[in-house]
């Protein structure tokens, strides 16, 4: 009995240590077995090398008067404008892409017709690559065209004119693709600071056309004559003018885009153009102003400037039917909803 006793004794002694030898081998295992396991990888985020963001605009001006002793006509004014962006950039690579379309009409009491009063289409995209720290190698193609027609809106002759009459009385002065200018550029970008504030474009190899589909405008425009009717006597008609006109010259481009804080901001645009081909002292000159004041979250107050001078580029009205130089300018002032979509 005294054996027995001893015996398990010393089985019960000696069980804590079994039991913590099986766990801790236990233990060993299942570690065994997580380090084995395959480990799950981390998804791998694609980097964006794009930047996008479209402006929007939508402006609207109304005018009324009633026993105005000073005089007024009741008027309508609306006019939309899309400012669209898409950059690339990657190493020392980039690729520039914007597109502008400004369309706008009014119609007033006083005729019974809507006039077109902002017409244009703007596409630019800029390839360049970095040469130094402040210059890039770049190559800029541009295309400039409107939507429709516009014309200089005439006084009709007859008392208590209809609508035809008026319509009759207008004198086109352009159209779709007429005019249209269509370049290619080589050359270099100066960057001055790494902002980007200001660029500097200059592309001494600089070739395109201008365009002008509708033969009533190729004089106004400086098309030249077919070889066929260069020595018709007689005036030309419209069908004797080419539709197209090549120039290739050189071209210097500036834009400079100011954000003085996040409710006013305003950008420049300055273009040059020598024609090597056809009096290259006579400059072609674009120069294009936008200033924007942010009154509310969508709501802001828009001013726009826009000054050409073409040497080939006749104006004509009732005093010039021949057409004459002169530098043209607009400027807009206007109100309206404003939103802004960009990527992240």
């Amino acid at each position: 009995m005294k054996k027995l006793i001893v015996t398990i004794a010393a089985v019960l002694a000696f069980m804590p240590a079994f039991a913590q030898t099986d766990a801790q081998k236990a233990a060993e295992e299942a570690a065994s077995a997580i380090a084995g396991a395959p480990k799950a990888e981390a998804p791998v985020v694609k980097p964006n090398y794009w930047k996008k963001s479209m402006m929007t605009q939508l402006n609207f001006v109304q005018s009324s008067f009633s026993n105005w002793a000073k005089g007024g006509i009741n008027n309508v004014t609306l006019s939309a404008y899309v400012d669209a962006n898409a950059d690339y950039s990657k190493d020392n690579i980039h690729w520039k892409n914007r597109l502008q379309l400004d369309y706008g009409f009014m119609y007033s009491e006083d005729k019974p017709i809507v006039q077109k009063n902002k017409d244009r289409m703007l596409f630019e995209s800029t390839w360049g690559m970095k040469a130094t720290k402040t210059l890039d190698y770049s190559a800029t193609f541009t295309f400039l065209n409107q939507f429709n027609n516009g014309y200089l809106y005439g006084t009709p002759s007859v008392e208590n004119p209809s609508k035809a009459d008026w319509k009759a009385a207008r004198t086109l002065k352009s159209g779709f693709f007429s005019p249209a200018i269509v370049t290619l550029g080589l050359g270099i970008d100066w960057k001055p600071n790494e902002n980007g504030w200001l660029v500097v474009n200059f592309a001494p190899l600089t070739g395109g056309f201008t365009i002008v589909s509708d033969e009533a405008l190729r004089s106004n425009y400086g098309m030249k004559l077919k070889k066929a009717y260069e020595n018709v006597e007689g005036t030309p008609e419209g069908s004797w003018y080419r539709p197209a006109r090549f120039e290739f010259g050189a071209q210097l481009k500036a834009v400079a885009k100011v954000k003085v804080n996040d409710n006013f901001e305003g950008s420049t645009q300055l273009i040059l153009f020598s024609n090597y081909l056809d009096h290259p002292g006579n400059l072609r000159i674009n120069w294009d102003n936008r200033l924007m004041w942010k009154l509310a979250k969508y709501f802001s107050l828009n001013i726009t400037t826009n000054l050409i001078y073409d040497d080939t580029v006749r104006i004509v009205d009732e005093d010039h039917p021949a057409g004459r130089r002169l530098v043209q300018f607009s400027e807009a002032l206007q109100f309206g909803f404003t939103y802004t979509f960009a990527s992240k």
